[in-house]
């Protein structure tokens, strides 16, 4: 089991580090704005430039990228959205809006999934089931931002319940707050109970047809014990990993909606970091490392997690 998380780990890095490489080259090949420009804050703009070698060869500036910033952490400073502050600085201060909203929406999303599922399973063939069934077909195929316009017009616009944007400010657990953290919970959460319906729905139903559950049930147990003891258990198995993948999905996709509901947190900091002229090379390669990383790391995660929820199963065991 250490050999093969020690294998997946140094696999990981060596992928984040062609991933991070490539980016840094096609950010090196674009034009940035001379230091001149920057009036007040030329002095600062210039000094963290000499220090990360941008008046040096490539090969020079990469090979001080992965000194200082990859493993020293100074990703230098912001030349365009926050001109003159530390980029890892900001970034730290966006970052708990954007867990906040993420944490929210499973504990939305998550529940409701396992529900509407196991209820899906249960009913297997009734209405009730073909009912959940095209709801889930349909809230799946939907992205996420389709749902932050219709939650903005009706329940924003038409009724009022709740405000267009996120409350300003950083008192992240006030009522406030919460409420108009509400919006982009729902759109962010649709896709996800939906798409966990589905899976729980599919697995469930499978293991409540499997001929151990069959012979449980002719030794006595009555179809609650059953499903709750044997069923539901064996389910959790492909199940608990998809909720940790459906968390980590929601971090590197929710940039669009917390850009649409005015979220203070990361996602808006890397739609802005592209749209700038020129970009800012600084905020981009910190972003783009932090979700290449989420992406890869996340893999590791979900496998290991298999052998968490039932110890039979070994990761890269021959046998």
């Amino acid at each position: 089991m250490l050999k093969y998380v020690i294998k997946r780990i140094g696999l990981m890095l060596v992928v984040f580090l062609i991933i991070i490489s490539v980016c840094f080259v096609l950010v090196k090949l674009l034009p940035s704005k001379p230091a001149e420009q920057f009036g007040k804050d030329m002095a600062l703009i210039e000094m963290r430039r000499e220090a990360l070698g941008y008046n040096k060869p490539l090969i020079e500036q990469y090979i001080i990228f992965v000194r200082r910033s990859l493993i020293g952490m100074d990703w230098g400073v912001s030349e365009m959205m926050y001109v003159g502050q530390d980029v890892m600085k900001v970034f730290m201060e966006k970052m708990p809006a954007t867990i906040l909203v993420n944490v929210y929406t499973m504990l939305f999303s998550v529940p409701l999934g396992l529900i509407f599922g196991i209820y899906a399973a249960l009913k297997k063939n009734t209405w009730q089931d073909h009912f959940i069934s095209t709801a889930v077909m349909v809230f799946v195929s939907v992205p996420s931002y389709v749902y932050a316009f219709l939650v903005q017009y009706f329940l924003c616009f038409k009724l009022q319940w709740f405000p267009f944007q996120m409350r300003a400010g950083y008192d992240y657990f006030s009522w406030e707050t919460f409420v108009s953290l509400v919006p982009a919970i729902l759109s962010l959460g649709f896709g996800t109970v939906a798409g966990l319906t589905r899976y729980t729905r599919a697995e469930l139903t499978e293991v409540l047809t499997s001929e151990f559950l069959l012979l449980a049930r002719t030794k006595g147990l009555t179809k609650a014990q059953t499903t709750v003891r044997h069923a539901l258990r064996n389910s959790m198995v492909p199940i608990f990993p998809m909720i940790l993948s459906q968390f980590i999905g929601i971090i590197s996709g929710s940039m669009i909606i917390e850009n649409i509901f005015g979220i203070p947190g990361v996602g808006p900091l890397y739609v802005r970091s592209l749209g700038t002229t020129p970009p800012d090379y600084n905020f981009f390669l910190l972003l783009s490392a932090f979700y290449t990383l989420i992406g890869l790391g996340s893999g590791i995660i979900i496998d290991l997690s298999y052998g968490l929820i039932d110890p039979r199963i070994r990761m890269g065991s021959k046998k």
